[in-house]
């Protein structure tokens, strides 16, 4: 197999720019913009904060850095790592010499007080608005086995249950979507969603409880239970983003990530060519996001993209501003690293999948004036929102053994 032309293996960066391994010159480096600090997580497991416009190459529970790329996102719970700002009842809370998921002495100790009660700790009131809102939470197990978490002040009163002994999801009430994932060191980061209607009222608190067994609610504790929590967060999206410190009142908002512009007209080949790339969807929320080769517009263009189908991943061709051609494949899920890869040539395109070829066009010209290749559609629009392991552009289109050795 030939060597890409392009390769964008993540690795390199600074501000402003996400380097490119080849090609060796910088041209087929990306530009990258975001106006806030944000969060990551280092090769060590832990979370680190690092400053605007630095692109953020993620290590959660994987060997090998992703480019984490985010929409624009607020934390709307106050005091997000302070807990002794929040009320309690039949609980106390205490600062913790235990590390917290960033490596500090920040957690706190939560601890169920001698009372047949629910055992609980109330955020600070937060502005919402109807639509989904998730929270999540970092939790570390101390003698209790679970955790509950649920939203005070929506109509639909969703709770959900957390396992914190064997890290996965209890009971969730209907209406509900939930998911546990290990941040190592024995903390999870806890996460349930739901959907707020119009009948809701315009302000809710964060409720965290105590318990010392699934779909509990009140029980008798001796006053020596407890767990430590780190890092509360509420979001008006349909899943959680990395973590957004909130330390006052109000909210905190993290900018969008935008990583733009590699390469030029010297870098693709107009007649045939193909486009790889190893990437995971943040979520199955709906919404169009794309990887786009064109000519710097509309007229002509390939672009990979997820969109309103759940667990979907499409490609469109375009040529002189006329279709030419297109094909998708469903995947076990979106939100896992899927190997894409769509060729192009005259009447010859295909779309191949995790070692499989998925769909063919035999049909339609290719696009031309190839010169920008970008993380969102041609028109700078439709913001590509997930993880990138991989992204490759060779300028030949390979073989059908070379596309099923690519992708497998």
């Amino acid at each position: 197999m030939s060597n890409p032309i392009l390769a964008l293996i993540p690795s390199g960066q600074k501000a402003t720019k996400v380097y490119s391994v080849l090609p060796s010159d910088g041209s087929g480096d990306f530009t990258f913009d975001r106006d806030t600090v944000a969060t990551r997580v280092r090769k060590d497991g832990l979370i680190e904060e690092v400053a605007a416009d630095i692109p953020r190459l993620d290590w959660l529970n994987s060997n090998c850095p992703n480019l984490l790329l985010e929409p624009s996102s607020s934390n709307l719970v106050p005091y997000s790592e302070d807990f002794s700002q929040w009320t309690v009842s039949s609980t106390t809370v205490s600062a913790s010499t235990i590390p917290a998921p960033t490596g500090k002495p920040t957690a706190y100790k939560l601890l169920a007080t001698n009372a047949d009660a629910n055992h609980q700790l109330n955020s600070d009131t937060f502005a919402i608005v109807s639509g989904a809102i998730t929270g999540s939470l970092f939790v570390k197990k101390g003698n209790l086995n679970f955790i509950r978490l649920r939203f005070n002040g929506s109509t639909s009163t969703v709770r959900a249950w957390f396992d914190i002994q064997n890290g996965v999801v209890g009971t969730v009430d209907a209406g509900g979507q939930s998911s546990i994932e290990d941040y190592g060191n024995g903390w999870y980061r806890c996460t349930l969603t739901e959907t707020v209607n119009t009948a809701a009222t315009s302000s809710a608190s964060l409720q965290i409880f105590l318990n010392e067994s699934d779909a509990q609610t009140t029980w008798d504790a001796d006053g020596d239970e407890y767990a430590y929590i780190f890092g509360a967060q509420i979001e008006q999206k349909s899943a959680s983003t990395s973590y957004i410190p909130n330390l006052s009142t109000g909210s905190t908002t993290r900018n969008v990530d935008i990583c733009t512009d590699a390469g030029d007209a010297n870098t693709f080949n107009d007649n045939e060519g193909v486009l790889y790339a190893e990437i995971a969807a943040l979520a199955n929320d709906g919404t169009s996001r794309r990887i786009s080769l064109s000519d710097g517009g509309s007229s002509d263009r390939l672009e990979i993209f997820y969109g309103t189908i759940a667990n979907r991943i499409d490609y469109h061709i375009y040529s002189g501003s006329s279709f030419q051609a297109s094909g998708f494949s469903l995947l076990s899920s979106a939100t896992d690293f899927n190997k894409i890869a769509v060729k192009y040539k005259e009447n010859d395109f295909a779309l191949w999948v995790n070692g499989t070829e998925a769909s063919t066009d035999p049909s339609g010209n290719t696009p031309i004036g190839l010169n920008k290749l970008q993380l969102q559609d041609a028109t700078g629009s439709n913001d590509f929102y997930g993880k990138v392991k991989d992204l490759r552009y060779y300028d030949t289109a390979l073989t059908d053994a070379e596309l099923k050795k690519l992708t497998t």
